[in-house]
């Protein structure tokens, strides 16, 4: 008897801690799965094909709390790509992730986050996905996710998620909230493309309002160093900068409509540029029950500037010095048919085509780049099946 009150004595003593820790821990497990089926029309020349991927923000989290009196909070968070075709390796706290303190004056935070610029465009971003198949972002605003400003990764993308922010938050006001952040200019000291002492960084700046059916974002970004500055001697830096606006509205509670502008300027070399100017509309309508309507439209217009070289997918403005013709814009067009299972558990069915321009360049998303060797960029089409799952 006393070997049996000896033994579960031993076991409490080990338990406690861990019920203790159990007890004070505010860690969350958190995520979203999706996964995107499709049947594509690549174009004139080039092959039909089935395509599987993992869009829109698959993933897995952890995040957790401290309260460490004052009104001083210290928190953290790493959320990791999810993919459940088993094809993507990525490794930990690959998304949204960061170390931070907050309060009453506001958030600060440093690692790895979406940029306050994107998060602007995002207020008035209605009735369409950022990525896959039946993604706009790429049309839009060069695409949209990961990026690596140190390396002068996706120069031309303008919804990033980036690394190493020292990142602000302010208090909401009434709805109101100013976002801004920065990223490091790591590789001042290092050759990046060949190039020396050049500090590519991101400099972002965003305003977002969310009061009852109406929501409205502002922003401004700056890409530095992104070009090839110092392949001419005595060049300054180049920059890259963007605009943008978006606005939403709901209407009783069932009815979305939103749309989003966005103008982008970017520096070359020998003092040419290029410019382009893109935007989008959708709809978001609940129609009854768990049956829902999708709507989107987004257009890129033609590519301004005197560059003779085109930036990701925006093809160069013009042919030879003094010769600029145009034929480089796109327009987009998804409708998808929405059934909600669930708070949780969501399917989509939709088509999506995209109309290039004869010199255009654009592709849908996850597609290779699309440029036809003969008759340049061809008008792409999709069927797809789309599931998403929050846990």
């Amino acid at each position: 008897m006393n070997k049996r009150l000896m033994a579960v004595a031993v076991a409490g003593v080990f338990a406690a801690p861990a019920v203790a820790l159990a007890q004070s821990s505010t860690v969350q497990i958190y995520g979203k799965i999706t996964y995107e089926y499709g049947y594509v029309d690549q174009g004139d020349g080039k092959p039909n094909t089935d395509v599987a991927q993992t869009p829109g923000g698959t993933a897995i989290g952890f995040r957790g709390q401290e309260k460490l009196g004052g009104g001083l909070t210290a928190w953290f968070q790493c959320e990791s790509s999810a993919d459940v075709r088993g094809i993507s390796q990525d490794g930990l706290c690959t998304r949204n992730s960061a170390i931070g303190f907050k309060g009453a004056w506001g958030n600060l935070h440093f690692g790895r986050w979406d940029s306050p610029f994107k998060r602007a465009v995002n207020m008035g971003t209605v009735g369409v996905q950022d990525t896959g198949l039946l993604g706009h972002s790429f049309v839009f605003a060069g695409g949209s996710g990961g990026t690596n400003a140190i390396a002068k990764s996706n120069r031309n993308r303008w919804k990033r998620r980036d690394v190493g922010w020292t990142y602000y938050e302010s208090p909401n006001f009434s709805g109101f909230q100013v976002l801004a952040g920065f990223t490091p200019g790591n590789a001042a000291t290092s050759a990046v493309d060949g190039q020396d002492n050049d500090k590519p960084r991101v400099l972002s700046i965003g305003g977002t309002f969310k009061n009852g059916p109406f929501a409205a974002g502002i922003g401004y970004e700056e890409h530095q160093d992104f070009g090839a500055s110092t392949l001419v001697p005595g060049a300054p830096n180049l920059k890259d900068k963007a605009y943008t606006v978006s606005l939403a509205y709901t209407f009783m509670n069932k009815l979305e409509v939103g749309a989003a502008f966005l103008q982008t300027k970017y520096d070359q070399p020998l003092n040419t540029e290029l410019k382009r100017k893109s935007w989008n509309i959708g709809l978001d309508w609940s129609i009854a029950g768990p049956h829902g309507l999708e709507l989107g439209y987004t257009e890129a217009d033609d590519t301004d500037g005197n560059s003779l070289a085109g930036i990701g997918d925006n093809a160069a403005p013009c042919i030879a010095v003094g010769v600029c013709p145009s034929d480089t814009g796109a327009k987009l067009y998804a409708v998808k048919y929405r059934y909600k299972f669930s708070k949780r558990t969501i399917a989509r069915i939709g088509y999506i085509t995209l109309q290039n321009d004869t010199r255009a360049r654009y592709s849908l998303g996850g597609l290779p780049a699309n440029i036809h060797p003969i008759s340049g960029a061809q008008d792409q089409s999709a069927a797809v099946l789309y599931l998403e799952h929050y846990f």
